[in-house]
């Protein structure tokens, strides 16, 4: 039968083993991206980071933004940034690929990442 020493070792691995694979079970399709954006967002810092909105009309009329509007633009681009990575978030942990690499590259395009 072996040594009880013996079938400790062989405890602990197989152990080791299921744990490893309860883990990977349990990530879905796109798992793995999720984390790398998450990473490059938290990374990411400075006046020419973040997430972005699309340019106002009074931009292109060449009106000069309020401390409030770039406030309010900020907030607004934050907002649906989230929104996108929670998006993803809920189709990886529904195992729904399609869904979930469209949030992805929606946040991305957000927060202006290639």
């Amino acid at each position: 039968m072996g040594s009880p020493d013996r079938w400790i070792g062989k405890i602990c691995i197989a152990s080791a083993a299921l744990l490893c694979g309860v883990g990977a079970a349990h990530s879905g399709p796109c798992t793995a991206q999720i984390v790398q954006l998450e990473r490059q967002v938290s990374v990411a810092q400075g006046p020419e980071t973040g997430p972005t909105a699309p340019q106002t009309l009074g931009a292109q009329l060449h009106h000069q933004p309020t401390p409030g509007d770039v406030t309010h633009a900020e907030h607004i681009a934050n907002k649906d940034a989230d929104a996108a990575l929670d998006r993803a978030r809920k189709a990886d942990a529904k195992g729904n690929a399609a869904g979930c690499s469209a949030a992805i590259g929606e946040a991305k395009r957000l927060y202006g990442i290639d």
